[in-house]
Order: C-alpha cells, then sequence, then structure tokens
C-alpha cells in the first residue's frame, strides 16, 4: 500500500561515498518542485566541500539549501504548509534528527534524507540504523569498487594514500581526494579489531 501525502513518511536514500546518494535526492527534489510542493531543503555546516548554501552532488547537480549545525534548527524554518523536508548528509547531523523526522512524518510531512550508512571502519555510522528501522522507504545504492570493479558497498578513507587507521576520527569531511568506494573484499581498515580469526589465515 503506498501512503498519501496528508499521511505522511520517511524516505532514505543511502549507501557508500560516490554511490549517487545526492544526486537521487536532489532528483526528488526537482520533481517536487515541478510539482508546486512546499519543500524546504537541509544540508549540515559541516559539509562545505562545494558551496556554502547548496546541496551539490559529485557530478555538480545542485539545489539551494540552509545550513545548520543541529537537527533542532530544522523546527525554525518548518511551517504548517511545509509539505516536504529534505535532508543531505544526515549523518551529520546530531541524533535528535532521528525525532525530528519522525516528529515531522507524524504531522503529516514527507521526509527525504540521504546519508552514508556506514562510516569509514565499515561499520554502523551513528544514528543511521535507527532512522533506517523507522523509514517507511529505504533506497539502498551502490558504487563501483575503484579495485576490482564489482558493486561496492563500502567508503574507504584515504591519507597520505595509504588506507586510514581504525582509531582515525571517524568525521572528516572530504571528497575523491581522501576517499574511495570500495567492496567488501577491497576494504581495508589497518589496526581494526578481530573478534574472530579462525577463518583469517
Amino acid at each position: 500500500m503506498y501512503l498519501t501525502q496528508k499521511d505522511g513518511w520517511i524516505e532514505v536514500i543511502t549507501g557508500p561515498m560516490f554511490a549517487g546518494k545526492t544526486e537521487e535526492l536532489i532528483r526528488r527534489i526537482r520533481r517536487l518542485q515541478y510539482a508546486k510542493q512546499n519543500i524546504i531543503v537541509f544540508k549540515p555546516a559541516i559539509d562545505d566541500r562545494y558551496a556554502p548554501n547548496e546541496v551539490v552532488s559529485h557530478n555538480d547537480s545542485r539545489t539551494q539549501s540552509i545550513n545548520i549545525s543541529k537537527a533542532s534548527e530544522i523546527m525554525k524554518y518548518v511551517t504548517l504548509d511545509t509539505n516536504v523536508v529534505a535532508i543531505d548528509e544526515i549523518q551529520f547531523l546530531d541524533e535528535e534528527a532521528v525525532e525530528i523526522c519522525e516528529y515531522l512524518a507524524d504531522h503529516g510531512v514527507r521526509v527525504i534524507v540521504s546519508g552514508l550508512d556506514r562510516d569509514f571502519r565499515g561499520e554502523p555510522f551513528s544514528f543511521m540504523p535507527k532512522l533506517l528501522a523507522i523509514a517507511e522507504y529505504v533506497t539502498k545504492l551502490s558504487a563501483i569498487c575503484v579495485k576490482c570493479h564489482t558493486p561496492a558497498t563500502r567508503t574507504q578513507r584515504i591519507i597520505n594514500g595509504k588506507p586510514a587507521r581504525y582509531d582515525d576520527p571517524i568525521i572528516l569531511v572530504g571528497a575523491k581526494d581522501s576517499y574511495e568506494a570500495r567492496c567488501r573484499d577491497c576494504h581495508e581498515v589497518p589496526g581494526k579489531p578481530k573478534r574472530y580469526d579462525k577463518l583469517d589465515q
């Protein structure tokens, strides 16, 4: 069963870097703009890679946005006639983003967000598992592994030409100079603890 607009719901676009998450978010935003929907677009202020007041994909698709430092700031801009709230790179916000997305959907707003499901270690990124669990619709995209060219589901961080170590900071905003898309087999995390080593020979 498909929900009607008045019901409100949450859509999550997720996957590794270079999978086209932001591009897909912008595509949905444009369709809603053509339909004359009242839409507000947000992005975390920490993401300053391309433009200060725009959501920009790696292939340079872009749309106007509002920079926010905390999830609670979203509520300053939402009004009774807001139909849609879109958020890019939601994983860079605080965990209150989950509660706010739920609140908006409960009050008839269509919420569309994009974000990484895993950090560079290959582990669940912050509150993203909660958001994926409460969403009505999840679109999980994959990229192409730069090593073996199979579907990539993980993000490889590169520091000075080498894979980042497990104990490096989780958040480091960057693009092609710092990250690559990798498959499970080609993904490397030096120093990552191993609980089971029976097959690691």
